[in-house]
């Protein structure tokens, strides 16, 4: 995959999950409990969990401008998802009541998670780029 290419998806990816963590889970959590809040339903910790992702959807799409200037953003968010959906499916599978995050949030964001990890901006984006500034 050539670099401008690469820097394409990456743009689309950084906007999607941006869209998706500024708007998407609060509109998960009601549209889908199951897959997306967790049982019985602790309502202080999905304000925070949706205030936190909000932000960080704030920040994706504030990236997505100029990704090769976030590179530490981008694979913080890539890789936190990652961990962050890891630990979930753990829980998933040990706590048999939450097993339909298997199939719902989980998955979500370890997909978001590897695409944003595997679409991070290269060291060779990155150089060109502060010499262009």
């Amino acid at each position: 995959m050539s670099e401008e290419t690469r820097s394409q998806w990456l743009k689309i990816v950084l906007v999607a999950s941006g869209v998706i963590f500024l708007v998407g889970v609060a509109a998960l959590m009601q549209v889908w409990p199951a897959g997306f809040a967790w049982t019985p339903r602790q309502y202080e910790y999905e304000q925070m969990i949706m205030g936190v992702y909000a932000i960080l959807g704030i920040f994706l799409l504030l990236a997505s401008r100029a990704p090769a200037k976030h590179h530490s953003l981008i694979l913080f968010a890539g890789w936190s998802s990652v961990v962050h959906g890891l630990v979930m499916g753990a829980q998933a599978v040990v706590d048999e009541t939450e097993r339909t995050h298997l199939i719902g949030d989980v998955p979500a964001l370890i997909v978001i998670g590897v695409a944003l990890i595997l679409l991070a901006p290269s060291t060779r984006q990155r150089s060109s780029q502060e010499q262009t500034n």
